[in-house]
């Protein structure tokens, strides 16, 4: 399983993923979920994955292998003129390669499922994000609904509906988003350090700031110390319950 977050502020694009992947609770790995494309000064390309390993990579491998040659299958992902072509393209592409892997016959479809979410911006739109469904379909980010979500999504979610607004600086929607992993990493075993995050600042076109945030950093111990104490003290304040009432 994994954790990705992809959320859309006034300022820009913030991404955030897990890095962990296992096949049994005994065997864990570090896998790069996170992926970007550029073409500087015109476009910025973000996607994370989430389900079967062998679907996430061959779906990421297809889509690089087919931007960098001069393929027949043109336009790619670094020439489609908007991002909703490259939603409707990433989602074919991930059908592709589901169908492919599934064998002929009535057999569930299930183990090789994954979803994704899309992010960026292209010269002449605004920057915005999709989630992609095993299916191919998408949906797109809204005001109402401003961030997504894909694998282990219910432990974190409550942190960001809480306290989300579009108004935050980068640096505190990178705190928000470490709350809202670390409560999932406490919560579930399949989701681990190290998190990557990609930063995008509206109109710049182009791979923005990139970080990977490893178990031993400072400022993410800082954050997930003074979380769980943070917690301790507010449920410490609030009215005791009374059996009398």
């Amino acid at each position: 399983m994994t954790y990705c977050v992809g959320l859309r502020l006034d300022k820009g694009l913030v991404f955030m993923s897990d890095t962990r992947t296992n096949a049994g609770v005994d065997n864990f790995s570090v896998t790069k979920k996170m992926f970007t494309w550029e073409v500087p000064g015109e476009r910025m390309i973000t996607l994370m994955t989430a389900g079967n390993l062998a679907t996430t990579q061959a779906l990421v491998s297809l889509l690089e292998e087919r931007s960098l040659a001069q393929s027949e299958r043109a336009p790619t992902i670094l020439e489609l003129p908007t991002m909703f072509q490259i939603a409707r393209l990433v989602g074919a592409t991930l059908q592709e390669v589901i169908g492919s892997s599934v064998p002929s016959g009535q057999e569930s479809t299930s183990s090789f499922e994954a979803s994704v979410i899309l992010g960026g911006q292209i010269k002449g739109g605004a920057p915005t994000l999709f989630l992609i469904y095993p299916e191919g379909n998408f949906i797109e980010v809204t005001d109402d609904s401003p961030f997504f979500q894909i694998g282990e999504a219910k432990y974190g979610k409550p942190i960001l509906v809480r306290a989300y607004d579009r108004d935050m600086s980068f640096e505190d929607t990178i705190k928000l988003l470490m709350v809202s992993f670390d409560s999932t990493i406490k919560a579930n075993l399949s989701v681990g350090l190290p998190l990557d995050f990609h930063v995008y600042p509206v109109d710049s076109y182009k791979v923005g700031i990139e970080g990977r945030i490893k178990a031993d950093n400072a400022y993410y111990q800082q954050v997930t110390d003074g979380w769980g104490e943070a917690l301790r003290n507010a449920l410490t304040v609030l009215p005791a319950y009374s059996f009398d009432d």
